[in-house]
């Protein structure tokens, strides 16, 4: 992977990620902020009660594509994985709210969207 490519995913930051619409079968783009936590990569989102169409998307097909758009742009295979066991939950969440200077862990580890993004090229 190209150095430049390998240190956008270290720091994190805004990116787009594209699915593939849980209904419609289209391509559905956002922008989304990830994190890098512990060499990992995962995408989370504000609390809400109200399930993300990208996570119904994800749910249904979890290939997407991760997009860099900078400093660096990529358009990244990767394939996503919900998280939804409570104590993994709250370990990445701990680190997003503190990433977030939030003080809120336990509504975010209840209503917060979490995916794990694993990179087609580092699938192993």
């Amino acid at each position: 992977m190209d150095k430049k490519i390998q240190e956008a995913l270290a720091r994190g930051g805004l990116i787009n990620i594209t699915t593939v619409g849980a209904q419609s079968g289209k391509p559905r783009r956002i922008e989304i902020v990830f994190h890098n936590i512990g060499g990992r990569i995962y995408i989370s989102g504000m609390p809400s009660r109200q399930r993300r169409s990208w996570i119904a998307n994800l749910s249904s097909n979890p290939t997407l594509t991760f997009h860099l758009v900078r400093p660096v742009r990529a358009d990244l295979p990767a394939r996503a994985r919900i998280i939804e066991d409570p104590g993994e939950r709250r370990q990445v969440l701990t680190q997003v709210a503190k990433n977030w200077k939030r003080n809120d862990v336990d509504t975010m580890v209840e209503y917060s969207p979490l995916i794990e993004v694993t990179l087609e090229n580092q699938a192993a």
